[in-house]
């Protein structure tokens, strides 16, 4: 199935990327930016991303996400901020210029 009608991109195409990127170092993080990388192509317009990410999903090889992309909002539970210092901000009240 082509997926991307623009650059000639197949679903088969999809997999054999993810694969070979899986293959090549099973701890990198994989983007369709890489997908494209390793095809020798370049996104066009875009409209394809939504099938181009759904192919990447249901590769076998996909695997799961390295730590760092995954769920931490347990870290964050009862923080109110950003996650940066409070001392960050230009205080409100009571300054004087």
């Amino acid at each position: 199935m082509i997926v991307c009608h623009c650059t000639g991109i197949t679903d088969h195409d999809i997999r054999a990327a993810v694969d070979w990127m899986r293959a090549a170092d099973p701890e990198t993080i994989i983007t369709p930016g890489k997908i494209y990388h390793a095809l020798g192509r370049r996104a066009d317009c875009g409209g394809c991303m939504p099938l181009l990410l759904d192919t990447m999903r249901h590769c076998d090889s996909f695997g799961v996400a390295p730590p760092i992309l995954r769920d931490n909002s347990h870290r964050m539970k009862g923080t109110q901020h950003e996650g940066r210092r409070q001392g960050h901000r230009i205080p409100q009240f009571g300054t004087k210029i």
